[in-house]
């Protein structure tokens, strides 16, 4: 039997529940694929951190709507903690021009000395040109964000197809047809929020969406006797990242060589990383290690660390909502938002103009904003 929708939305994650979401709350008959089950994949392994900490206007604008719909749904879980970066004197200059950009779109970010910042979090202050904090980032929990978002979306009407994978997309005329084991499913509209899977999601329909895995890990300590919880904080020097989850901390670094679909934790990658968080934080080398406690997860990442938001050049009716490197969870709200205007024909309330597909076509990439 084929099942016919408005728009398909490959992926139940983060990105594609609140697309969902707002697509049938714009009067759209909405059906949802998942090969999976919603949380299954990158967002229900993601550290969940949510900042608008960035260096450029879009990625503040998509994080600040976002933090704010969070703040308002107690289901996210959403707490302020704030968000501590740590900057090399190399990257000061260029930081303090970000944190002018933050504070003109409403970022209570400030700037700090090193000294300064010692009150959120106990570290080595050698090779830092200055530190920059936002009270309104924090953390949320992804897990239950999703499945939230997932039951507002059937609230509004969407139809969320759990355990089907997609076996082969085809342009029909004027319409999308896309094959599963349950059955075949066709609309005019499909967007690609499949996470991880977006860059396969486009060859099925012979497209080439820039969107790759990419393993990371996520170490956790045994509980720790910390005088005061320490807030997300990210030493910019070495990459490292850490931050309190209850009594214990975790904490983790990118590996840009691990690509592609490997899984399990790479334990070996544990020694390197801890090498230098003890340079910045000297004190963990007290903590124990609880290797139950760590896991792992993928990230899809883009050549240039940004994701792809917005129709596909030249394939009507294919919209892209992928690639986000890290940042899904912290602006899937404001990306659901943007989705659902873009489909409908509206101009999106934030100009994501910059992160369309287009700006790999012949042109070099650069890897322009800070990852975490």
């Amino acid at each position: 039997m084929t099942q016919t929708a408005d728009i398909i939305v490959i992926g139940a994650g983060i990105i594609g529940a609140a697309s969902a979401y707002r697509l049938a709350g714009r009067g759209l008959n909405v059906v949802v694929l998942d090969r999976d089950r919603p949380a299954s994949g990158s967002t229900g392994r993601s550290v969940a951190g949510v900042r608008a900490q960035f260096h450029n206007e879009t990625n503040i604008l998509l994080s600040r709507e976002s933090i704010a719909e969070y703040a308002a749904m107690p289901q996210s879980g959403y707490c302020a903690e704030g968000y501590l970066m740590l900057i090399p004197e190399s990257g000061w200059a260029a930081h303090r021009e970000a944190v002018t950009l933050q504070q003109s779109l409403g970022i209570p970010s400030v700037v700090l000395t090193p000294t300064e910042a010692q009150r959120y979090a106990d570290f080595d202050s050698a090779g830092l040109g200055g530190c920059s904090y936002c009270p309104t980032d924090g953390k949320v929990d992804a897990h239950s964000l999703n499945h939230e978002y997932v039951r507002l979306a059937r609230e509004a009407g969407a139809r969320v197809v759990v355990d089907t994978p997609v076996t082969a997309i085809e342009k029909r005329g004027e319409v999308w047809r896309v094959n599963t084991p349950g059955g075949t499913f066709e609309a005019p509209q499909l967007l690609n929020a499949a996470g991880a899977w977006s860059g396969e999601v486009g060859r099925l329909a012979g497209l080439q969406i820039p969107v790759q895995p990419a393993r990371r890990m996520v170490f956790s300590t045994g509980p720790l006797n910390l005088p005061r919880p320490v807030p997300m904080t990210f030493d910019l020097t070495s990459g490292v990242y850490l931050r309190s989850e209850g009594q214990r901390l975790i904490f983790g670094r990118a590996d840009p060589s691990d690509t592609g679909w490997k899984e399990g934790l790479n334990w070996d990658w544990l020694e390197p990383t801890l090498t230098l968080a003890l340079e910045r934080w000297p004190w963990l080398e007290t903590a124990s290690l609880d290797r139950k406690a760590s896991w792992w997860g993928y990230y899809e990442l883009t050549p240039d660390g940004f994701p792809v938001v917005g129709r596909m050049p030249g394939v009507g009716g294919w919209l892209n909502a992928c690639g986000f490197s890290g940042h899904g969870v912290m602006q899937a709200a404001a990306t659901g938002r943007v989705m659902a205007q873009i489909a409908v024909g509206e101009t999106p309330f934030i100009d994501v103009s910059p992160l369309s597909i287009e700006r790999f076509a012949g042109s070099e990439v650069r890897r322009l904003d800070l990852q975490v």
